[in-house]
């Protein structure tokens, strides 16, 4: 007989509860999840229906994967007033934290719109205030994206106060480590005042930035207007020149956010990031003939400057604002340069009120950064007009001066073409302390152009003459070759060498690598003053 199995035991099940310390943790986790989905799972959907990402969304895509370190997430307000006792905002509707961006460290505040509308009270103005304050002790760059209703109301003078702090903040940093504002949603108010203290805006197509609504201009002066053509990024890029860069959406904004920094260094005792550079130094021959025969005739001087850069690469900076000035960084044989250059093509390059602003704030952005300046001269003069003397030209255009002649990094001065009178002297002449001043041999630089001049210093012999017209030619001619030839500045050596076009981009390059220990001294005070 086959023997009997035992019957099997039944199993008992024996329930085990957690632990004091895994409880917290189970605890911390749904803590985290909370905060994390800001002000709720519809808000977020509402949020991306919007086209916007939210605040973690643009942390992520922005800073290097597993590199963000959240600096107070469970941060709380300790208002009492309005039904705010009551009230919980995750994160207090500010993500901060710190990461790298391409390997550099970086700290980082981002709004959240879902939590509140990510509107400003004290202690979300706190986290902000710390974040700029690490970035100081640290010496990295400092990136906010704005996405906010504003202040908040609730707080009072508290949330005004906590604005004033972020201001003051972005003036200590100014100059020191680089700040960027991406503007990525609403930005009114009191709160447009701190991107336009930072370093560069970048603006997307779905934010809108202004200082009074459309509901309160048609309140005031009767004015009406949409939110977009008051204080939306076309606006803005073609109108007031608030904004550097004009992005699609926020994934664009994000991109070009990385871009810059790619060329900056973390803070103003470093310099810019050297890429290794094995390229070719030559430029293309065709370059020789980009400038036409035509003195008159028009051309694009970025076709000018793709030759003279690697890889052809140009970042331009407020390329739809005062278009008769281009600037933007660049790199020459991996060395990040600064370009500011006269456009032919947009009002024959002429300096105006616009154009002059432009180029002197990008002139000092690069002297804080360490950044050398690479100018491009093809100008006829300043704007005349009473509209432009009523706007004050003189102190305008006085901004460039002041910029070249403060201005301590490496300046190389290329003179392409026409290069007259006060202009000239604008755009970093040997006298406002240019390192380098090379010509090509299209150059002409005078007080004035030879047609104008020769109408004052020959009047009586044109007037006398029978020909009045050949006459004029002839001594147009006459003193074109005499003074309004490179040749003339080369001989008093305010030129230093005139060289073929195709030539340039190795000059720069062997000039650059020259110039990089440049040291200048200056005479000791707090600050000059700038015209304003």
């Amino acid at each position: 007989m086959a023997p009997v199995a035992a019957p099997e035991k039944p199993e008992v099940k024996v329930e085990t509860k957690p632990t004091g310390i895994e409880q917290k943790i189970q605890e911390l986790e749904t803590m985290r999840v909370q905060v994390k989905l800001g002000g709720g799972e519809d808000k977020i959907a509402k949020q991306h229906e919007a086209g916007k990402l939210t605040a973690r969304e643009r942390i992520a895509r922005l800073a290097d994967p597993d590199s963000f370190q959240e600096i107070g997430m469970f941060a709380k307000h300790r208002a009492s007033l309005f039904g705010m006792a009551k009230k919980d905002i995750p994160a207090d509707g500010v993500v901060t934290g710190v990461a790298t961006i391409d390997g550099r460290l970086v700290h980082l505040a981002s709004q959240d719109f879902t939590a509140l509308g990510g509107a400003v009270g004290e202690v979300h103005a706190d986290k902000i205030v710390e974040m700029m304050n690490l970035s100081l002790k640290t010496g990295s760059p400092f990136v906010i994206v704005n996405d906010s209703g504003g202040a908040r109301i609730q707080e009072g003078i508290d949330a005004l106060a906590g604005y004033g702090r972020i201001f003051y903040n972005n003036v200590m940093l100014s100059g020191t480590v680089p700040q960027i504002s991406l503007i990525c949603g609403p930005c009114a108010g009191g709160a447009v005042y701190s991107p336009a203290l930072t370093d560069f805006i970048i603006q997307t197509k779905q934010a809108q930035m202004f200082i009074t609504g459309p509901s309160v201009i048609k309140q005031v002066t009767g004015e009406v207007v949409t939110p977009d053509q008051l204080g939306g990024a076309a606006a803005h890029m073609t109108q007031s020149g608030n904004v550097h860069f004009v992005a699609e959406n926020d994934e664009d904004a994000i991109y070009i956010t990385r871009r810059i920094l790619s060329f900056l260094p973390s803070n103003n005792l470093e310099d810019p990031p050297r890429l290794d550079f094995d390229g070719n130094l030559e430029s293309d021959p065709a370059v020789n003939k980009i400038i036409p025969d035509d003195p008159k005739q028009a051309y694009d001087v970025r076709n000018v400057i793709a030759q003279l850069v690697d890889r052809g690469d140009l970042l331009e900076i407020q390329s739809g604002y005062a278009q008769n000035i281009v600037i933007g960084l660049a790199r020459i044989a991996g060395c990040t340069v600064g370009v500011i250059a006269n456009q032919p093509c947009v009002m024959a390059g002429v300096l105006d009120i616009n154009a002059s602003d432009k180029a002197a704030r990008f002139i000092r952005f690069c002297n804080a950064f360490n950044i050398p300046l690479l100018t491009l001269a093809d100008v006829p003069g300043f704007l005349p007009g009473v509209a432009q003397e009523y706007g004050g030209i003189i102190r305008h255009g006085a901004k460039m001066l002041f910029a070249y002649s403060a201005a301590t990094v490496p300046k190389i001065t290329v003179v392409l073409r026409k290069a007259y009178g006060g202009a000239y002297l604008a755009m970093c002449s040997r006298d406002l302390g240019a390192d380098r001043v090379i010509a090509w041999p299209t150059a002409e630089i005078a007080v004035m152009g030879a047609e104008g001049a020769a109408e004052i210093v020959f009047r009586k012999e044109i007037n006398e003459a029978e020909d009045k017209a050949a006459k004029r030619k002839e001594l147009i001619e006459k003193y074109r070759s005499a003074f309004a030839t490179p040749y003339v500045s080369a001989a008093r050596r305010l030129v230093d060498d005139i060289i073929e076009p195709a030539e340039t981009r190795r000059y720069l390059a062997m000039a650059l690598d020259a110039l990089h220990a440049k040291r200048e001294l200056r005479p000791p005070k707090k600050h000059g003053l700038m015209p304003l």
